[in-house]
């Protein structure tokens, strides 16, 4: 009998296997109905649409070109994807760089209340961009209200904004305040510091005329009102005295407090600032154009960065520093913010956020909702590892998108996302830096192993989701982590996936091998060359889909690799009815994929050497030719077929395709197993010449030469002749004219 794709009525998912590596089951009253249903939602998928939906949802940083190829376009022959000019490899996903930089000038708020040096206030106003006409407005504003409320994100240069303010004002002497005052205390802050009766008389003597409060803490029950801001006001106004107050987006702030919003100059405008003070005029101009230079500004670095990057250019010009540290510094400060994001305290950065770094980096351009969904499910499995006594708790409001992204160092846009019914608008969420996703896994993945579990739990819940781009972020997911640390990737997720007895699941296995090897994760043509020899049909069915997705930058190879599988598959089935049809369609897939890829004039010299090696051999490369030759521009079902398109140019450019086009095409036509799909797809093409007056070139340039016989010449005529046109229709016109091209008997 044929081994199916589908599992036993008594199979289990992953979901209910034992997980390695210490996790526990998901035992989610919910989850079991889903592993219950898994089979019956099991549909096997073609290859070709298969390939479709990874190149449609690959993320980023692994996009894999067009639709008609993986890498490269067939149709239109771009070579892109990829293999060229990805922005992995060893210099994102190696071991981690350990470098530690220090932000001088931009740090948060200090603990305690203390007077600000004027040297401090000279240097920050020696660097200080000032964005626009609204700085200029926000200084009138202070002067005639006394006290400012100022919200911007954290690390955009609030509070040297806020200190700038006071500044242009002449307010000086400044003190800063302790970060833990209240909102009702705010007014008891602004008090003479030479008044014994407020308690002050260890103060300095100097009277302060400007005070700097940076990220005061509000929360529900304790917000920030006008009436505080009101006495705060009279009590700046009894000194002469301004104040500044930075909160963050997400402040709780009564209606009748009206923040000012800050808005940070561009980070080329700060760098430009910062390194005027450092070097002249010609040096800046030059450090500014140097393609390291201009990939640092090109990541959406934050103000601290910038400025500790310009320190490091400084020394640099001053022949201090190297260009291997200038070159560096990027990808570097890059990595010390995803290691404060989980070496932090749960006070910092909350275990949900965590969750929903995690999700983003998987998910990265993807819809935000979707993201956010997911993100949760993670959340939950993160419980349980931390506390498995404890019920998960998952907050259904109350969610600040803002906030989210502001911590993840993201933004929303609005953008197109493929689905089986066409294109959708949808808001999605990115990184601004597309580093961060590659960089963001590895570090969970490798500096942080208790997290493993619960990631591995979400993974096997990704890829059982019946929609493909969760499926496909799974694989994308997993291939980051096959290339930081294959040896665990493959036992702890690629491996179960392969030998599920669900479709989807070997699927998902077969995508993050693709993407692992295009990323440039080692020693995944072994894998597959150990697997298609194996007992184990399970293991062979993930290496033959994986040979059609990296067969084309080795072509030889993945040919040879799918004759043995089919001489295999035939000797092994030696009787008829026990013949596994479903492999040798995915054999037969296979090589369509590969005909229909970036190395097709190879494949195609390939498959017409080899055709008459034996008739397993010539049954795989028959069928392969005659399922690509059922493929059309774009899939549209009057669209331009792929192969025809192709013989037209090459007929055209004398290209010797051209004959092998024709020669495998004579030679399906002549075989009994394949004359009927042969014919069906011919009189596909014939309906689409008499839509298409390219498609009626291109056929009427082909037919001659498939003509050497008089049994050639009968069966094509007879073609002609009698087949109808669409819903019964009377034979399509071009049908007589396409008939008119034959050679005469």
């Amino acid at each position: 009998m044929t081994v199916q794709d589908t599992a036993g009525p008594g199979a289990a998912g992953p979901a209910a296997a034992p997980a390695p590596d210490g996790a526990a089951p998901d035992e989610h009253p919910q989850e079991k109905p889903a592993a219950e249903e898994s089979e019956e939602r099991d549909q096997p998928q073609n290859a070709w649409s298969a390939r479709r939906d990874l190149v449609d949802h690959s993320p980023r940083t692994m996009k894999v070109g067009s639709h008609a190829s993986f890498g490269g376009g067939l149709v239109s022959g771009d070579q892109h994807g990829v293999s060229g000019g990805r922005v992995t490899g060893d210099v994102v996903m190696g071991s981690k760089t350990v470098h530690h930089w220090t932000f001088p000038g931009l740090s948060t708020a200090a603990s305690a209340s203390g007077e600000i040096p004027r040297a401090t206030l000279d240097r920050l106003a020696a660097t200080f961009v000032a964005p626009g006409d609204t700085f200029g407005e926000l200084v009138e504003r202070l002067r005639r209200d006394r006290v400012l409320v100022l919200s911007g994100a954290r690390f955009t240069g609030r509070r040297t904004a806020a200190l700038m303010l006071l500044h242009r004002l002449g307010a000086t002497p400044v003190v800063a305040l302790d970060r833990e005052t209240t909102p009702g205390s705010l007014a008891d802050r602004f008090t003479a510091r030479d008044d014994p009766a407020n308690g002050t008389a260890a103060m300095p003597a100097a009277r302060a005329r400007g005070y700097v409060l940076c990220d005061l803490e509000t929360r529900r029950g304790s917000a920030l009102r006008e009436t505080h801001l009101l006495g705060a006001a009279d009590r700046l106004a009894e000194q002469d005295a301004y104040a500044v107050i930075t909160v963050g987006p997400t402040a709780v702030l009564e209606d009748d407090v009206a923040a000012a919003d800050w808005r940070p100059p561009a980070n080329e405008d700060v760098l430009a600032a910062h390194l005027s003070v450092r070097a002249d005029d010609e040096t800046v101009e030059r450090l500014l154009g140097t393609p390291a230079v201009k990939e640092f500004l090109d990541h959406g670095h934050q103000l601290r960065e910038v400025a500790a990057f310009a320190q490091l250019l400084g020394r640099y010009a001053a022949g201090e520093a190297t260009e291997r540290e200038v070159t560096a510094f990027s990808l570097v400060s890059l990595e010390n913010q995803v290691r404060e994001w989980f070496e932090e305290d749960e006070t910092a950065v909350h275990l949900r956020d965590k969750a929903f770094l995690i999700a983003l980096a998987a998910f990265d351009d993807g819809p935000y909702a979707l993201t956010a969904e997911l993100s949760d499910l993670l959340y939950s499995f993160l419980q349980q590892t931390e506390n498995r006594s404890r019920a998960p708790e998952i907050p259904v409001f109350g969610t600040h998108v803002g906030k989210r992204l502001q911590l993840a160092r993201a933004r929303l846009s609005e953008g197109e996302e493929h689905t089986e019914w066409g294109p959708v608008t949808q808001t999605k969420a990115a990184f601004h830096d597309e580093r961060a996703s590659l960089v963001l896994l590895r570090e969970v993945w490798t500096g942080h192993p208790s997290a493993r579990p619960a990631l591995i739990q979400w993974l096997r819940r990704l890829a059982d989701d019946g929609r493909p781009l969760v499926r496909t972020r799974a694989a994308s997911t997993v291939a980051v982590l096959a290339r930081t640390d294959l040896p665990s990737a493959m036992a702890l997720v690629i491996e179960p996936w392969a030998m599920s007895n669900l479709f989807r699941h070997r699927l998902v296995a077969v995508n993050s091998l693709t993407l692992a090897h295009h990323i440039g994760t080692p020693n995944v043509p072994r894998i597959l060359d150990t697997w298609s020899g194996a007992e184990d049909r399970r293991l062979r069915w993930v290496a033959v889909r994986a040979y059609a997705l990296i067969g084309p930058e080795r072509p030889a190879q993945a040919l040879a690799a799918l004759r043995a599988a089919t001489r295999e598959l035939y000797k092994r089935f030696g009787n008829p009815d026990d013949f596994d049809v479903e492999m040798a369609r995915e054999l037969a897939e296979a090589v369509e994929l590969l005909l229909l890829s970036p190395a097709a004039s190879e494949v195609l010299d390939d498959l017409r050497a080899h055709l008459d090696d034996d008739r397993a051999v010539h049954d795989l490369v028959l069928g392969g030719f005659v399922s690509a030759c059922g493929r059309t521009e774009g899939d549209e079902r009057y669209g331009v077929p792929l192969v025809l398109d192709w013989y037209a140019r090459a007929a055209t450019d004398e290209d010797r395709a051209a004959d092998g086009i024709a020669h495998l095409w004579r030679e399906a036509l002549a075989d009994p197993y394949r004359t009927r799909h042969a014919l069906d797809t011919l009189r596909a093409w014939v309906l689409i010449a008499d839509r298409s007056t390219a498609v009626e070139w291109a056929l009427a340039a082909l037919l001659p030469r498939l003509v050497t016989t008089p049994t050639e010449l009968q069966r094509l005529s007879h073609l002609l002749r009698t087949m109808p046109g669409e819903d019964g229709d009377p034979p399509p016109e071009v049908a007589a004219r396409l008939l008119g091209t034959l050679p005469p008997r």
